[in-house]
């Protein structure tokens, strides 16, 4: 072998491939451009779906397999969710004053003013 053992990757699953000297295919091009998703785990029916980190996938399927493969590898999930990072509209928390402040003078939504009976336990 004339190939030196630092020009050779296992990326991809498929052993030892060479990395110099190798012209970038359009698939290689189209890889590297994948787009970012966010990961959600359910842990048991009942339970709200869980934020447990990000991946890099060519497309939606890819993207729910590799999740599973990464973030359920002991079973730990009934059910994932896959969402583009670029598809998700957040609120920023330097703007949570005047973001939630509409919330704060509709004093009905809030039990300040109901009488909780002493036999209601957990309210």
């Amino acid at each position: 072998m004339s190939e030196d053992v630092t020009d050779l990757t296992a990326e991809g699953g498929r052993g030892a491939v060479p990395t110099t000297g190798v012209e970038a295919g359009a698939g290689e091009r189209k890889r590297r451009s994948w787009p970012l998703y966010e990961v959600f785990v359910r842990g048991k029916r009942g339970l709200n779906h869980v934020h447990v980190g990000s991946l890099h996938a060519a497309d939606d399927e890819m993207a729910l397999h590799n999740a599973r493969d990464v973030y359920t590898r002991r079973n730990e999930g009934v059910s994932i969710w896959v969402v583009r990072a670029d598809h998700i509209t957040a609120s920023s928390p330097a703007e949570k004053d005047p973001f939630f402040a509409p919330a704060g003078d509709k004093v009905y939504r809030h039990p300040t003013f109901y009488a909780i009976p002493e036999e209601v336990p957990h309210l």
